[in-house]
């Protein structure tokens, strides 16, 4: 693949530097060789070949929190149904899908992604057999092997199914997502962290993302409750519940920590957001996703104020209405400002929940930035130029993607 310099009018590093006008980037190979003003690369590489875009040139964006194998159950988004009985239907559906279907899911999630500029990924996966269709894609980040399971379940199948599935041989990274508080045993939960620390691995649980989420926790009732028996779940709280928020439930079987990120934190009140902070646990937002669920509002503007390290996730297309990054950022910026946020450093912050946010919530060294070594995973944007490059690709990136390097191979062109 011979050397190419990429020239943009606007160069967005997330370095800590000042985007840079008329900047470029310089690929070889797979790896990004020089980043920095445009005329400054052509005297390093002058015999490079030239590709000239006309946007804004970003690192690849990292989708935080999805179920790529859930992409072709987009009609339940729009089904109206309330968080329990949108849960139901999930299952229901579930139940009609081969390996195949699961596969071909998968794989369209991952072009919706690229398509979009993003380039790396969390993805929870229910079912393995999505494993190899999205390791095969090249996208960057980590699978998350789910785990749903009540102890008992745990320790006579469940355990093993996933020992097994974690030698499957990959070359993408797999992290441990315990599901919930609710859909988890506490011996099991606990047993899925230590499995994971054990291997060094990262772990992605769900947490606080409905109010019938902190009735069940703490008190043990609710819809959740009534949804543990429905499926036969002997969880330790239906007893009593354990008399404490989600988070604080959490934080008391040491599944927190600067190796986790949790998904969605719509509930936290200022202690559990303490609690998050005094962890090192980074919170992938999902704004729309909550919106269409009705789960509530995340407290965006308190997670900003507060200095909570956040990254940004769209869910699942079955109850986001998209997988574009931007159109989630823009959401955020939203309900921030209708919080009250009104600092003037509100769209790079969410720039850098897109980018370098969430490659901190993984533990992906290089990833969401645009330096020398890295790989050359970017996007670039068709956005107006002349004002704040933040402000035009939160409120104007949606949709405008009309590049996507991953890997130093051009994956779209639009």
């Amino acid at each position: 693949m011979p050397l190419t310099t990429h020239i943009a009018p606007v160069v967005v590093t997330m370095t800590g530097g000042p985007p840079i006008r008329d900047g470029a980037i310089a690929v070889d190979g797979d790896r990004i060789a020089a980043v920095g003003p445009a005329e400054e690369v052509a005297e390093r590489h002058p015999g490079a070949r030239v590709r000239r875009w006309d946007g804004i040139l970003t690192p690849g964006l990292v989708n935080a929190h999805t179920h790529l194998q859930y992409t072709d159950f987009a009609h339940l988004a729009s089904s109206g149904l309330p968080f329990p009985e949108w849960l139901a239907a999930m299952n229901r559906e579930r139940a009609d899908y081969t390996e195949a279907r699961w596969q071909e899911s998968a794989r369209r999630g991952v072009h919706l992604m690229l398509r979009s500029g993003t380039t790396a990924v969390a993805d929870v996966v229910t079912d393995p057999c999505v494993l190899t269709p999205v390791d095969r894609s090249g996208i960057r980040g980590i699978s998350y092997l789910e785990v749903i399971s009540d102890t008992p379940r745990w320790r006579r199948e469940r355990r093993a199914k996933l020992l097994a599935v974690l030698e499957t041989p990959l070359s993408r990274t797999l992290g441990v997502s315990p599901h919930t508080p609710y859909t988890v045993g506490t011996a099991a939960f606990v047993d899925a962290v230590a499995i994971a620390r054990a291997r060094g691995l990262r772990i992605h649980p769900h947490l606080a993302e409905s109010a019938h989420e902190t009735e069940f926790v703490r008190d043990g009732t609710g819809p959740l409750a009534e949804l543990n028996r429905v499926v036969g779940f002997a969880h330790e709280l239906l007893a009593t519940g354990s008399g404490s928020t989600p988070t604080a439930y959490l934080d008391s079987i040491d599944a927190l920590g600067a190796d986790v990120h949790v998904a969605h934190g719509v509930h936290l009140d200022a202690a559990d957001r303490a609690v998050l902070r005094k962890r090192g646990t980074a919170v992938a937002l999902c704004v729309r996703s909550n919106k269409i669920l009705d789960a509530g509002e995340p407290p965006v503007a308190d997670y900003l104020a507060e200095g909570s390290p956040i990254a940004l996730g769209t869910d699942s297309p079955a109850s986001s209405p998209s997988l574009d990054l931007w159109e989630e950022a823009a959401a955020v910026r939203e309900l921030a400002l209708r919080q009250g946020y009104t600092a003037t450093d509100l769209d790079a912050r969410l720039v850098e929940a897109a980018t370098v946010g969430g490659a901190a919530a993984m533990g992906l060294s290089g990833a969401g930035t645009l330096a020398q070594g890295n790989r050359a995973d970017f996007a670039v944007f068709a956005v107006p130029v002349d004002g704040d490059p933040y402000t035009a690709l939160v409120t104007e990136g949606g949709g405008r993607c009309i590049g996507t390097v991953l890997g130093g191979r051009m994956v779209h062109r639009r």
